[in-house]
């Protein structure tokens, strides 16, 4: 995730990045603001590898699922009201589910917000994307100097880690290649941000600034769990 903030500043400069990745091992990601100390009161949670996201909201486990990332210059019309970026975004990813026969929709207003769980999952938000009542994406924003970073996760299927948590395969009742399905995502989202310019990798130069950070943020995560470690014996 380091990956993405290296994104926002190139938002601060003024380019626009869609980004599609997958995850290697099952991981759990904290909202900004969520101390790693909920996270080790966990029995399930606690030895997943845990790394903190840029934006707020509740903790997610990254596992069966496509996450996506956009970063968004200040000066761009989805950038004016952080609603509107939520809403663009969301729709095109309901549109290209359609496609394979997955009925997806808004949340909308019909539930009441449901937002202190220590889960993104768990909570509700009218931005949510729901299959048969069920939550399968989640999104959450980070602002600096008027860009956007908006990341947000697509559930395929329940990871043992979470098992309350059905994907769109089992809300849909049937699955398909993930290659398919990344496919036409990546090439459905990018098109809301305007012509497309290029297909391109993370440079060089942004990948060694983002191990760079990813390092720093890993020493620091490390340093507050060993304190929350510490508390926490301290009080049995």
């Amino acid at each position: 995730m380091a990956v993405d903030e290296i994104l926002l500043d190139s938002a601060l400069a003024g380019c626009c990045s869609v980004r599609w990745y997958r995850w290697e091992q099952a991981t759990l990601s904290l909202g900004y603001f969520q101390p790693a100390v909920d996270a080790l009161s966990d029995s399930r949670l606690r030895n997943l590898p845990i790394v903190r996201r840029l934006s707020g909201g509740g903790a997610i486990v990254h596992h069966h699922e496509l996450t996506y990332s956009c970063a968004v210059p200040a000066l761009h019309p989805l950038a004016a009201e952080p609603r509107r970026l939520y809403t663009a975004v969301h729709e095109c990813i309901i549109d290209a589910l359609a496609g394979f026969g997955y009925a997806a929709e808004l949340r909308g207003t019909s539930t009441p917000a449901r937002g202190n769980e220590f889960l993104c999952f768990s909570r509700m938000d009218d931005f949510d994307v729901v299959m048969e009542g069920q939550k399968v994406l989640g999104s959450a924003q980070r602002r600096r100097k008027g860009a956007i970073l908006q990341h947000g996760s697509l559930v395929l299927e329940k990871s043992e880690w979470a098992p309350a948590f059905p994907g769109i395969f089992e809300c849909g009742g049937h699955s398909i290649p993930t290659s398919n399905l990344l496919e036409r995502l990546g090439e459905a989202l990018p098109g809301i941000f305007g012509p497309l310019r290029e297909h391109c990798r993370i440079s060089g130069v942004e990948m060694q600034a983002a191990n760079a950070l990813a390092d720093r943020h890993t020493a620091s995560l490390r340093q507050e769990i060993r304190h929350s470690d510490i508390r926490r014996e301290e009080s049995v």
